[in-house]
């Protein structure tokens, strides 16, 4: 408990662009966010005021950090499950849970959880050899989707193959001279594809869940870079169906905070695509778009307060993920000078993030009442961010 204001710490591990945001979130409910940071460089520390350095995969760091926290949660799945139950078995509460938390960090452990609950997910396999691959190939048909079951986003760790001999090729074959015992693989059937949606949803410990409206998100070269809030054109009983299911996986995993459930939109229903049981870029549209933002909601969650409303604010909501690209001669703040001039109700969130190519640096949103326009601004907005026209 803070002495000075009488309201919890929270601490999170991590100190990239969520941590910063939840940040900005605390601060509105009275709360002292405390960050595990790298280095004073990380979008975090450049913000906050309760900052500790360390790294996320040292028990001795994760100890000194959580001492006077009121409870630890993260912004990455990156912290070993072992460390997480060595701080519970020291008394932290902790949210979400190893056992939760495992199903974020190892793709297979989540595809064998889901395929227990139920829950409808494409025909996979683990991958052992090349001849694992082929035979899997021939039950599925080509081409196939390999991706290595932990670490891997934005389209790294995943391939689309077109025969088995391309998994020696691309260095992958699990059998083959050079192979890392460390990296494990799994297949997946590539879906027939209509679209990709995603769903937020906040589990207290006491049990209350609040779910927000399906979004789409909009995939290029293996990166989000548009998020459409609702869903356009999304059928009642598929987005009531989408919600069930995140709701339904909140409960039966046990998360505790956010979970952003990745789902594709196939000709017969939906399937699981990714979990993360943090806030999520595909949830960034709700800091202007939704009553209470996921980074709030994960407060209140984590610290096990009544959820709050996750109503729309708009009838339309579009968020564009800026991502680095050339300078074209004209620094940032010239460029959002320019942006804000053009387009006033544009909201612009950066992350203080070096710029290199293709990497997020932040993103913006637009409300409104039409689709289309409100589209239109947000991409117009994010390409003069990226190229300065």
């Amino acid at each position: 408990m803070d002495t000075r204001t009488g309201l919890p710490v929270v601490g999170m591990v991590g100190g990239g662009q969520l941590a910063r945001m939840t940040h900005q979130a605390a601060i509105a409910l009275g709360q002292s966010l405390r960050v595990l940071a790298r280095t004073p460089e990380d979008g975090a520390a450049l913000v906050a005021a309760d900052v500790q350095y360390g790294e996320h995969t040292d028990l001795a760091a994760l100890r000194t950090f959580a001492k006077g926290c009121d409870v630890v949660t993260f912004d990455h799945e990156h912290v070993p499950g072992e460390h997480i139950r060595a701080l519970a078995a020291d008394g932290v509460r902790i949210h979400p849970g190893a056992d939760a938390l495992r199903c974020a960090q190892d793709k297979a452990v989540m595809r064998q959880r889901l395929t227990e609950l139920g829950a409808p997910v494409p025909r996979w396999r683990r991958i052992g050899s090349v001849d694992e691959l082929a035979e899997f190939g021939t039950e599925v048909g080509w081409p196939v989707v390999v991706k290595t079951a932990r670490g891997g986003y934005d389209g790294r760790g995943v391939w689309l193959l077109d025969t088995p001999d391309e998994l020696v090729a691309a260095g992958l074959d699990p059998a083959g001279p050079s192979a890392d015992p460390a990296v494990e693989l799994i297949a997946e059937e590539r879906v027939k594809l209509v679209r990709e949606l995603a769903v937020q949803v906040a589990r207290s410990p006491f049990g209350q869940l609040a779910v927000y409206p399906v979004a789409e998100t909009v995939q290029r070269d293996g990166i989000c870079v548009e998020v459409l809030a609702p869903a356009p054109a999304l059928p009642q009983s598929r987005a009531l169906a989408a919600q069930q299911l995140a709701i339904d996986l909140a409960s039966a995993l046990g998360v505790v905070g956010l979970l952003a459930v990745e789902l594709f939109e196939v000709p017969g229903g939906l399937v699981v695509n990714e979990l993360a049981m943090r806030p999520h870029n595909s949830g960034h549209w709700t800091i202007e778009g939704a009553r209470t933002s996921q980074f709030e909601q994960h407060l209140r969650a984590v610290l096990d307060y009544p959820m709050g409303d996750t109503g729309l604010t708009a009838p339309a909501v579009v968020m564009a993920n800026v991502l680095g690209g050339a300078d074209g001669g004209m620094g940032i703040d010239e460029r959002l000078h320019h942006l804000f001039a053009t387009d006033p109700g544009a909201k612009v969130h950066l992350y203080g993030k070096q710029v290199r190519p293709g990497r997020k640096i932040g993103h913006v949103t637009v409300l409104g009442e039409d689709l289309t326009d409100v589209r239109n601004r947000a991409a117009r907005a994010a390409r003069w961010l990226q190229e300065g026209r």
